[in-house]
């Protein structure tokens, strides 16, 4: 009948223009805690489905990318959305966020206004979507101080995401702070050095530290 909606589509509708509302309350969550029971309200609500959806939409948009670097995407990715979903639902199901007091970065509200502003195309699906990839990757950042691109996600040139003593190290996180919907300037990683395979070592035993300088200086000719 003209002038109808499936129910369906009004579901759908209903789901985005919920989105400012969300994100408003994301970003009035003072403690980690608080943020991630709020998060999982929402990732909860979402099903494996909208997961795989997830990953069908990012495998069509890098389709024309070189197979192996596509192959490294689309395994990392997967893993990445999965692994996220159950951590959140585990933490949530055995209380976790009850313990975690404290305060969220201070860049997190402006984090939520993004994510906002990111999820109004219009399409109900996209926006549905959309909010759930940033607000896994809020959860990443601000419940759990991961990056919000996951260890091991590589980049053009073959450089990747990778911890070294306990620090989050990204090879674009400085590179992408002109980019609207850009998860760097939130993220808690740090830039990777210019010379990627010379990393100094972080929180070291002095002979380590030494044994840096020792090894830069025999096999790199860093010796002024």
């Amino acid at each position: 009948m003209f002038g109808t909606e499936s129910s369906s589509t009004k579901e759908r509708s209903i789901a985005s223009s919920k989105i400012p509302g969300e994100c408003d309350l994301l970003g009035s969550m003072k403690t980690r805690g608080d943020l991630g029971r709020a998060i999982a309200a929402i990732v909860l609500a979402y099903s494996p489905r909208d997961l795989q959806q997830m990953k069908w939409n990012f495998s069509e948009k890098i389709r024309d990318i070189s197979p192996g670097y596509r192959k490294r995407l689309e395994e990392t990715i997967t893993g990445y959305l999965h692994g996220t979903y159950q951590n959140v639902r585990l933490m949530n199901q055995q209380g976790a966020f009850l313990t975690m007091c404290e305060p969220v970065p201070d860049d997190a509200p402006a984090y939520w206004k993004m994510t906002a502003a990111q999820c109004t195309t219009g399409d109900d699906e996209e926006d549905r979507l959309r909010l759930l990839k940033f607000v896994l990757a809020g959860f990443c950042m601000f419940v759990q101080g991961l990056p919000g691109h996951p260890v091991g996600m590589p980049f053009p040139g073959g450089d990747k995401v990778e911890v070294i003593d306990g620090v989050y190290y990204c090879p674009v996180r400085t590179k992408a702070n002109d980019v609207d919907a850009a998860l760097c300037p939130f993220c808690p990683a740090l830039q990777t050095p210019g010379i990627g395979y010379l990393k100094p070592p972080v929180n070291a035993s002095e002979h380590r530290k030494q044994e840096f300088i020792r090894n830069c200086y025999d096999f790199h000719n860093f010796n002024g």
